[in-house]
């Protein structure tokens, strides 16, 4: 007798439910032979050789075991046998994941094996079939006796192409001009004109920002603004208009920034990543402990959102334990974890890799450097502390950032990013409180003596506390930072946490730095002494300290333009931050000053021009303006990003009971070994970097083999277009999720969409030409009977309208739309922080104007700037992943568009539209609404009914019953 292939199975499918694992029932544990031979809490169950004597068979035998379904003959014959030719065992333990059973999937599930393309099956009526999608279908509806609803019309038709594929009503001419089309071949062509019209990105756009979780604002407490966060939205749905292959359209959402580092556009695409909402309260508290379980619920939110979005399976739930319903261990969930620890939220500056701005970047730095040739011999002699005797060479930091470019070290690898309002420019990195600042990633080394260095140029004079280089702790509590202003008006002092090593220097105002940049310079000495510099030379009085902080490599991190935390008006600076400098050590005074001559604005106006000769003032003069000119056209083209600014990744350990205090063993990123195809080995060691572990990451889900990254997105489009997937629960393809209901068809069109270089595209194409996209909708009481929920596909479910789409129409029909794209959301809020604290408010304000006609997918979308408009219509909530919009039929729809402020302006705008086009005659007013907002005319009793309510109460009136009709809201 085989065990591993006539008794592992038995044992695995129908015992290990209940006798396996941690806790099994009665103490008895039959997946492996140790535990099986030692039986229970009553003591052995199986005595080799003699089934008689052995209580599992005599539990098996009279029914008691297994308690609701029994075992076959064959089943109880096999056990009996296998006990009587002494219980030998094979593959010890059994893998309880192998095989799936009445309580979970197995490694056999259907989700998870190959995609193999199916032939069309045939049909008794072939005459039906547009396509090979038909014949599924109709081979499913012949098996049930059922058949399938004729065609529509084209009215309807282009009704319903049009709102599915661009989320827009037709207008009254396309209708026209469709219904009257004489080709054979119409339809088809219409087709491809929606699919090619830029307003098919909006409306698929807004479904994938819907699994993106995307929002742009934190949320939690503070729910801080990011007005960053938009370029992602625009990414995604230029990609979708360009067809960009899906396999690309997930990698680069996955690690762009890894495999394509120097393209602006591959850097939005992470945006998905961090598109959810983020606990920055969290994240900063004072508790580490708190800040580890923070950290790891930030990547379970990852994970699930990386595991639903692509592979349709719910990895997250094997965070504190193996998965109780899919083949997915606890091991398995941390692989993936590591795979994303580098990630992290934060502001980037991006500039598309065009010619011009190449070239205008190059030429820049030429130009700088000509105008400090020229200044060079004008410049003044060094200070009497560097004689002949001194070098010239400036001291060497452990890390240098020039600010020109972009924010990255120099000569190290602690790479900065951008927060709140902070940029990049001609002037350096420019901060404006509140909530500008630059934060870089852990420290690579131990630091406690040091030197911390910057060129800066003050707004304000009259700030107060604003940091400009400084070292703190993770959670902000220890700092050692340059300070202006805080204690003593104008002045410069070294802020540390309760000034526990913070005294006044005693040095003068500050007077200068609002008119031109300054060099500014703290030492601290192993000794406890802290000194400052100014311009290069000593600023005040150094003083002495009990002591210096110690930071510690991994658990250190250096900020720019903030003091310490989180940023507030009274800890960040006002101002530009040329250039900084940080040095492991303590400085001498002659190193300060030779590092302050060495670097020089080639902007600065100085006594030395008055000595140029006037061919060189000239010359200078004119190379000032085009730097100038040349930064206008950098900056014109480079923006910030909200998206993935990754860090050095932490170990990552598999949690016991996915408690952060409790790590067991160290694990490697990797992928799913329950996914067939390619291998969940990713050959990386604990300490790989970032961008490998991604790179590994999405080339593992993006693998033509990998069975569930076709089917499931071909599955979200055929819901988009049903309203239903083939597989319903269209994040969730394991065990507790849908079986499909037509395999066959779900594994063609994974296959066609690979066959077809991953085109979304081309299955949209071959779902709205088939002929079970253009049945009518009319009900079939019979059918009804026999299929209620219509997953055969008798016939075409009527859509409600998302909220957006019902939106936009009324805007399309009310004539006023702007179907401008790209670019900043319009807001119909107000952002304003609490009584100055970190907390952000969107009051909501009046909404009026061209922006605010935008396609509502442009509403800038804060998690604390609700909508109450779209909220009536299930507008899903952005703080979480939304698979599946839900519909819902409440008194505060008919309301909303009864008496809301916009449905009333639309209504205003409408009717004045009607007089417009229609001119002062009531029935060609009422024949022209009817065509703009359903595509028809009026019959004669809606004119009837519609000519009384306008000669009664007016045509806003009217448009607002319009907007209130099913035949409005419903897609037929």
């Amino acid at each position: 007798m085989n065990f591993d292939r006539e008794v592992a199975p038995i044992l695995a499918r129908r015992c290990l439910d209940c006798h396996s694992g941690p806790e099994p029932k009665g103490g008895l544990d039959l997946s492996s032979r140790t535990t099986s031979l030692r039986g229970g809490t009553n003591g052995e169950v199986i005595v080799p050789g003699k089934p008689d004597e052995s209580v599992l068979w005599e539990q098996v035998a009279d029914g008691t075991m297994p308690p609701k379904t029994k075992l076959s003959p064959a089943e109880k014959s096999t056990l009996k046998r296998w006990i009587a030719d002494g219980a030998k065992w094979g593959r010890d333990p059994i893998d309880a994941f192998r095989l799936s059973t009445e309580k979970r999937a197995g490694l056999d599930w259907w989700s998870l094996q190959p995609v193999v393309r199916p032939t069309p099956p045939a049909v008794s009526d072939a005459s039906w079939c547009e396509n090979p999608i038909d014949r599924f279908i109709l081979h499913r509806l012949e098996t049930e006796r059922l058949t399938p609803q004729p065609p529509i019309d084209r009215r309807t038709l282009i009704r319903r192409l049009s709102f599915d594929l661009l989320g827009l009503p037709p207008t009254p001419e396309e209708v026209d001009a469709f219904v009257r089309e004489p080709r054979t071949d119409a339809y088809e062509r219409l087709v491809d004109q929606y699919l090619a019209s830029p307003q098919y990105g909006v409306r698929w756009g807004r479904l994938w920002l819907d699994l993106a979780r995307y929002g742009e604002s934190n949320g939690f407490e503070h729910d801080e603004f990011r007005p960053e966060a938009w370029p992602y939205r625009d990414w995604v749905i230029n990609s979708l208009n360009r067809d960009m292959p899906y396999d690309e359209f997930a990698r680069l959402q996955l690690a762009g920034d890894a495999l394509r580092p120097k393209e602006s556009q591959a850097i939005e695409a992470t945006g998905f990543l961090v598109a959810g909402a983020f606990d920055s309260v969290g994240q900063n508290q004072q508790s580490a402990a708190m800040r580890k379980v923070v950290r790891q619920d930030e990547l379970e939110d990852m994970v699930s959102t990386v595991g639903q979005t692509f592979l349709g399976l719910t990895i997250h739930c094997a965070r504190c334990h193996d998965h109780k319903f899919d083949p997915i261990r606890q091991v398995d969930y941390y692989r993936i974890v590591a795979s994303l620890a580098g990630v992290r939220h934060g502001v980037q500056d991006v500039a598309p890799l065009a010619p011009d701005v190449q070239a205008a970047r190059q030429r820049i730095g030429e130009l700088q450097r000509r105008v400090l040739e020229i200044d060079e011999p004008t410049r003044p002699q060094p200070p009497s502390a560097l004689t002949d005797q001194t070098p010239a060479t400036p001291p060497h930091p452990i890390a240098r950032w020039d600010f020109d470019q972009d924010e990255q070290d120099r000569v190290g690898s602690l790479s900065s990013a951008l927060h709140g309002e902070a940029r990049l420019g001609r002037n350096g990195l420019r901060l404006q409180p509140p909530s500008s600042f630059a934060k870089t990633v852990p420290l690579t080394v131990d630091l406690k003596a040091k030197t911390l260095e910057a060129w800066v140029r003050l707004d304000l004079l009259e700030q107060s506390g604003g940091g400009v280089i400084g070292v703190q702790s993770l959670d902000g509590q220890a700092f050692d930072t340059i300070v202006f202003a805080e204690r003593e008006p104008r002045r410069w002092m070294a802020g540390s946490e309760n000034y526990s090593r913070t005294k006044s220097f005693q040095g003068p105002e500050e007077i200068e730095a609002v008119r031109h940049p300054i060099h500014v310079a703290i030492v601290y000495d192993e000794d406890g002494t802290i000194s400052a510099y100014r311009d290069g030379k000593p600023y005040g009085i150094p003083y002495k300290t009990p002591g210096l902080h110690p930071f510690a490599a991994g658990q250190a991190e250096v900020v720019f333009g903030l003091r310490h935390g989180l940023p507030t008006p009274e800890t960040t600076l006002g101002g530009q931050v040329l250039r900084a400098r940080l040095y492991d050590r303590a400085l001498t005074a002659e190193e300060v000053a030779r590092s302050a001559r060495s670097e020089r604005d080639p902007r600065a106006a100085d006594t030395s021009e008055a000595r140029l000769s006037p061919e060189l003032r000239s010359e200078r003069s004119r190379l000032l303006t085009e730097i100038d000119a040349l930064w206008s056209l950098v900056e014109t083209k480079v923006h910030k990003v909200y998206t993935n600014s990754p860090r050095p990744p932490e170990p990552v350990y598999r949690l016991i009971r996915g408690d952060a205090s409790q790590p067991a063993e160290v694990i490697t990123a990797g992928g799913l070994p329950a996914v067939t195809g390619p291998a969940a080995d990713f050959a990386l060691t604990p300490d790989s970097i970032d961008h490998a572990r991604r790179i590994r990451l999405a080339a593992w889900v993006t693998d033509p083999r990998n069975p569930l990254f076709s089917r499931v997105i071909v599955n979200r489009l055929w819901q988009g277009h049903f309203g239903s997937g083939l597989v319903e629960t269209s994040s969730d393809f394991g065990f507790q999720g849908g079986q499909p209901s037509h395999p066959d068809l779900l594994n063609w069109l994974a296959a066609e969409l690979v066959a077809q270089n991953w085109s979304l595209k081309q299955v949209h194409r071959q779902i709205v030409t088939s002929a079970t996209y253009r049945q009518s909708s009319r009900l079939n009481p019979e059918a009804v009977k026999r299929d209620a929920s219509n997953r055969l596909h008798w016939r075409k479910v009527p859509l409600r309208l998302e909220a957006e789409a019902v939106r936009d129409a009324m805007l399309a029909v009310s004539g006023i739309l702007n179907l401008r794209q790209g670019g900043p959301g319009y807001r119909e809020f107000k952002v304003t922080s609490v009584n100055g604290a970190a907390s952000t408010l969107y009051t909501p304000i009046e909404a009026i104007g061209p922006d605010f006609d935008r396609r509502t997918i442009y509403r800038t979308w804060a998690r604390g700037g609700r909508s109450l408009f779209l909220d009536a219509f299930d507008c899903p909530d952005p703080s979480t992943t939304a698979p599946r919009r839900a519909v819902t039929i409440t008194p505060l729809q008919a309301l909303a568009l009864l008496n809301n402020d916009l449905t009333l302006r639309l209504a205003d705008r409408m009717g004045e539209r009607l007089r417009s086009e229609a001119g002062a005659n009531v029935g060609r007013q009422i024949e022209r609404a009817y065509q703009l907002a359903f595509g028809r005319a009026p019959n004669v009793d809606e004119q009837e009914r519609a000519r009384r309510v306008v000669e009664n109460y007016g045509l806003p009136v009217l448009a607002r019953a319009i907007f209130n009709s099913n035949e409005f809201l419903y897609i037929d």
